[in-house]
């Protein structure tokens, strides 16, 4: 009950601010409403005991008083535009039908009353007046994932409550605490309903919410919750998305990504907090490269230039500016990217990386096989892309210092076939043992030991594998000698190598 009486707190503290500036533009109502609607979201649904149960009946005396309430409450405010005190009373009435609202929200299947009654119409068409009931509805449609659910929320689609609720965010003032809380519970809204439908991601982004988060990242204020929160909406947008990456590299969304992790690359993120927008904002910048077209844009951003001041640091950055530099370095389109990282001396950044893990990871969250893996996967990377002389400097290093990189690479090497073989032995005593049951192998369970022979280790051993492979190839005899020496010490084979690079 503590946040239903906080909500018709604040919706009566707004009422008086109505009745006592009559220049007052709704925006604190709005942002209340929002804070009501949050309420619903947040507690009613999930936790079912602080409701009280609803049948169709009463939804629709509900719905009825509400449609006449707010009719009341627009006519009102037409004929006193100027004169609050004419209208307070049918707004705190307003008010009073939206708190009995909330009780809905524990009853999905009767959601669609609210379309059948036009009450999503009402409401979306009430923005104009209170914008704060769009995301009363709002909250209604993102908070539900039952089937009743699904009506309400094409409906609101259909009134393009995303745009309506991005309008009404470009209008308030976060210098206000209720606004700025308005903002936030705005941004819960839009999560609850990527969650819900993961598909409305595309719309929402070209609604303008993509353009809001942008300006709002790189606004020139104080880090807080709204920050992080938009960070955090942001890498849900581009996730397996590709038009939000396209959208959001046509926006030069790259150069606002980069400009804001610049601040890391000689400083720590502060707070818990601020390092979780940190890492967010990579999260994004690792989604964006998966689009080829976004590789150039962040090579002509100098974001390599950028992660590799981050690797030098060595700041907590520095863990995610690796991860950054796998995802745009990658595949034929990241070539350019390879050339252009050898081309700014980050062969020399790279090698001591690989040559040794770092220690202070715990931090970071990031494992000692996932560093390995990330860096292999750049040196793979470079050696299928490289041409000419930024292939020759590559090769060059694996021969320095007596070619102690390739010592490193084989011990490597071992590592992860020892890994895998004893992840090869559990797999295979676990079959047996279905086998001996009766059990049937089948499809997905050939998938589910395949994955778990690839968090063994067998990714990165694969990447190891083709690294021994190119410059044991590269036509230096010194390098295929030193590799062939290795494995012979140590009872490896090439035939083993070939087996693990065709993934067996």
């Amino acid at each position: 009950m503590e946040e239903c009486h906080r909500a018709n707190t604040a919706a009566h503290a707004a009422i008086q601010l109505l009745n006592a500036d009559e220049n007052f533009e709704l925006n604190v109502v709005v942002c209340l409403l929002i804070d009501i609607l949050y309420y619903l979201f947040s507690t009613s649904y999930k936790d079912g005991s602080k409701a009280e149960p609803v049948d169709e009946s009463s939804v629709k005396k509900m719905i009825l008083t509400f449609e006449k309430r707010s009719y009341k409450n627009q006519e009102l405010r037409i004929k006193f535009p100027d004169n609050p005190e004419k209208f307070m009373e049918s707004e705190l009435d307003l008010n009073d039908i939206i708190q009995e609202m909330h009780v809905i929200a524990t009853m999905p299947d009767l959601y669609h009353l609210l379309v059948e009654l036009n009450a999503v119409h009402s409401l979306l068409g009430l923005l104009t007046v209170v914008d704060l009931l769009q995301e009363l509805t709002d909250i209604d449609t993102l908070h539900e994932s039952e089937e009743g659910a699904e009506v309400l929320i094409d409906a609101l689609l259909e009134g393009q409550v995303v745009a309506l609720l991005v309008q009404n965010m470009e209008r308030l003032d976060e210098q206000v605490k209720e606004e700025a809380d308005g903002i936030y519970n705005t941004l819960a809204i839009i999560e609850n309903m990527a969650e819900f439908r993961p598909g409305l991601c595309t719309e929402a982004a070209q609604q303008g919410l993509m353009q809001w988060l942008l300006k709002r990242i790189k606004a020139k204020m104080p880090f807080d919750a709204n920050k992080l929160y938009c960070s955090e909406i942001l890498a849900i947008l581009l996730q397996n998305n590709d038009n939000t990456r396209e959208l959001l590299g046509e926006m030069d969304g790259i150069d606002v990504l980069l400009q804001q992790l610049s601040v890391f690359k000689r400083h720590n993120p502060s707070t818990a907090e601020e390092q979780e927008m940190m890492e967010n904002l990579f999260d994004a910048l690792c989604s964006c490269l998966m689009l080829p077209a976004n590789r150039d844009r962040f090579l002509r951003g100098e974001g390599l230039q950028l992660m590799n001041l981050m690797l030098r640091e060595k700041k907590v950055s520095r863990t995610s500016a690796l991860k950054v530099l796998d995802h745009g370095m990658i595949g034929p389109e990241g070539a350019d990217n390879c050339h252009k990282f050898v081309d700014i001396l980050g062969l020399r950044t790279i090698f001591p990386l690989f040559m040794k893990t770092p220690k202070k990871m715990k931090k970071t969250g990031t494992s000692e096989k996932e560093h390995e893996e990330h860096v292999s996967s750049i040196i793979a990377s470079m050696l299928r892309n490289l041409k000419s002389q930024q292939r020759s400097r590559l090769l060059t290093k694996f021969t320095e210092n007596d070619c102690e990189k390739v010592d490193r690479l084989m011990e490597l090497h071992f590592k992860y076939l020892e890994a895998v073989q004893q992840a090869d032995k559990r797999i295979e005593g676990e079959k047996h043992e279905m086998v001996r049951r009766g059990e049937i192998l089948d499809d997905s369970m050939e998938d589910e030991f395949y994955l778990r022979r690839l968090d063994a280790g067998l990714f990165v051993l694969q990447l190891i594998c083709y690294i021994m492979v190119e410059i044991s190839n590269s036509g230096i005899s010194q390098l295929q000698q030193r590799v062939h020496q290795i494995l012979n010490l140590r009872g490896g084979s090439v035939k083993v190598v070939r087996h693990i690079m065709r993934g067996k």
